[in-house]
């Protein structure tokens, strides 16, 4: 048990930073690693199987995760898309795949039809943690996506209900419809239709139930022992006593605490209960995805493969197109429209469960499962690389469809200001409030056109290209000032402006000392780092909230804004942009010799910072 803990560990901590350090994202660096380990190197073996089943595990902690960002009225907000949705989704791929399966493939209807239903499922692990990841969960295809799949796990209940009535006769004498832990063999089973009904009905009620009035009383008492690992103890009682409650009554585990989450997403304890619950989620369901790699079964493979990469290349394109027209029809927009579609056109967790399932109740024969455990499995391993596409393909040329011509300039004004963000606004909004006329550039169409409807005049275009530079009134005005973020068309349009007109003033804004630098050489006037002052007028608070007089307070803070900028253009003289900052000699002992002014000041010598901050100040 140990070698094989430490096998798969190893794997992850190799593969897993290396697939994130070249922007392949976690799940393609697990899968790899199981791939290894597995079919490869030989490293693991059977046990794989029974592994995953505990891996899964992962995706019930991701779901109670999930339920606790969602408020009751935000779910309930989100019905419209939940059942028009998720509906349509699992319905019309459904169809899709029975019609391919039926008459493309010869399958009798009982077969076409529980593949279909199988493959309508999309990998609720691989896609909420790939949108995660890449921060697109409150986007309009993250929400899309979370709908459909919160729908997918919920057909998952009807789904098992009927594939035992699907059963062909041929292979009942080849299959026994015995239980394998997952669809069948649940507490309720052999109850009447309607007191399994009442059960089910009633297990859900208990958990909505306990988990408004229950639960929180549970967690004062656990707090009130001061021990951490009592309330990480009590966090995972709480998700697998769920888990098991729903099992029993023969509901999806994910469903159940899913709905748990929900209930417990206005409780006090709710972000207590995320950081606990979380690294759990996250090393299940990394092993979940290597047990997916190592599952590949390459001599089946060798034998199928023309066959088993048809169907998967069909599988991504069927599923693909049909989100993407239900996309279309529910008004997502079209960068969003293509990552919901390809971030949901993969095969699921759950078909390894249905598909053994499907085998036992005599639907489809031991060989077919074996292909169709082989497209799954190589349709989730396909899915990081289409996250890969869309970012790097898709959203380029969606972006660029969508653009629109870049408005003529015919207006000059004293300043120009490039970027209308939420820096550039203020200093817009300052400069007309004082009199001075401007012209602003922006490349983002939607908040130029925003912007208009509360009457500020905006154009559209790129404020980094020469000609809309001069456009603008370049040789006339007295002022740039740089606001977008794109470093290095920053530096860019600093150091032409510098080199058309010397004597024009520009200011622009920074992210951080290195920014600083790089656009002081490039010539830009004064440099402001975007979350200076922001700090410095939360410390000037700070040493008033410890008692230092308000007027001692604003000494002090200019003192200090005094000593920063010396600092910074001491320092610059040694930046050199091509060595790193720790393997730059000069400027690591003059930032030294900076820190040590600092330290002494601190330490109530009598030294600059004093003495600047003695001297008085006047107000600027």
């Amino acid at each position: 048990m140990l070698a094989d803990a430490f096998v798969y560990l190893i794997a992850a901590v190799v593969m897993v930073p290396l697939a994130s350090r070249f922007g392949l994202g976690s799940v393609l660096g697990y899968l790899v690693a199981g791939v290894l380990i597995g079919p490869v190197l030989g490293l693991v073996g059977t046990e794989t199987q029974d592994i995953q089943h505990f891996a899964e595990f992962g995706v019930v902690m991701m779901l109670f995760l999930v339920g606790l960002e969602l408020q009751p009225k935000m779910l309930w907000q989100m019905r419209h898309r939940l059942l028009g949705l998720g509906g349509l989704q699992v319905t019309v791929t459904a169809a899709a795949f029975f019609a391919i399966g039926a008459l493309g493939f010869d399958l009798a209807w009982q077969s076409a039809l529980a593949i279909g239903l199988m493959l309508a499922l999309s990998s609720t692990a691989i896609v909420l943690q790939s949108l995660n990841e890449k921060g697109q969960m409150k986007s309009a295809a993250g929400e899309s996506s979370f709908s459909v799949l919160l729908f997918q796990d919920i057909a998952v209940i009807p789904i098992l209900a009927l594939i035992p009535l699907l059963a062909l006769p041929e292979l009942s004498n080849l299959h026994g419809a015995t239980d394998d832990g997952h669809g069948g063999g649940s507490f309720v089973d052999h109850l009447s239709p309607i007191l399994r009904t009442l059960v089910t009905l009633g297990a859900v009620a208990a958990v909505v139930v306990a988990g408004r009035f229950g639960v929180n009383p549970l967690l004062h008492y656990i707090a009130k022992s001061k021990l951490r690992e009592m309330f990480t103890a009590t966090a995972l009682m709480l998700v697998i006593g769920i888990a098991l409650l729903m099992t029993m009554v023969g509901l999806s585990p994910a469903l159940g605490t899913f709905v748990a989450g929900v209930v417990l997403a206005d409780s006090e304890f709710r972000h207590e209960l995320e950081s606990d619950i979380d690294p759990f989620k996250g090393l299940l369901l990394g092993l979940f995805f290597i047990t997916v790699g190592c599952g590949i079964d390459f001599a089946v493979l060798g034998e199928n493969v023309s066959l088993v990469l048809a169907i998967t290349v069909g599988l991504i394109a069927v599923k693909a197109a049909v989100i993407y027209g239900l996309g279309t029809l529910f008004k997502v927009n079209l960068p969003d429209r293509w990552l919901f579609a390809l971030g949901l056109a993969q095969a699921g967790e759950f078909a390894f469960v249905l598909l053994g399932f499907t085998v036992q109740n005599a639907v489809i024969t031991a060989e077919m499962s074996k292909i169709l455990n082989l497209v799954v499995a190589l349709s989730m391993f396909l899915t990081p690389a289409l996250f890969i596409f869309y970012d790097r393909v898709i959203v380029a040329r969606a972006v660029q469809a969508e653009a629109r011509e870049q408005d003529t300039i015919d207006e000059t004004g004293s300043v120009i200001i490039a970027g209308q963000g939420r820096f550039g606004q203020i200093i817009n909004r300052l400069m007309m409030g004082n009199g001075f006329s401007t012209v602003v550039i922006d490349h983002r169409s939607e908040q130029v056109e925003m912007l208009k409807k509360f009457g500020v005049k905006t154009f559209f275009g790129d404020a980094s290209r020469p000609d809309l530079l001069h456009a603008a009134g370049l040789h006339s005005a007295k002022m740039l000032i740089v606001a977008i973020d794109d470093m290095h068309a920053a530096i860019e349009m600093i150091k032409h402006a510098r080199r058309e007109r010397p004597d024009i003033h520009i200011v622009a804004r920074a992210s951080d000392r290195s920014d600083v630098y790089r656009m002081y050489y490039a010539g830009a006037n004064d440099i402001i780092r975007e979350t200076f002052d922001a700090s410095v007028r939360a410390g000037r608070s700070a040493l008033e909230a410890l008692g230092v007089h308000p007027h001692a307070a604003e000494r002090r803070i200019n003192a200090f804004r005094e000593i920063d900028r010396d600092m910074m253009l001491l320092m610059a003289q040694h930046w050199n942009d091509d060595i790193p900052p720790y393997e730059n000699e000069a400027y690591v002992a003059e930032g030294r010799r900076q820190l040590k002014i600092m330290e002494d000041a601190l330490a109530g010598k009598r030294t600059i910072f004093q003495e600047k901050a003695e001297r008085g100040w006047s107000a600027r």
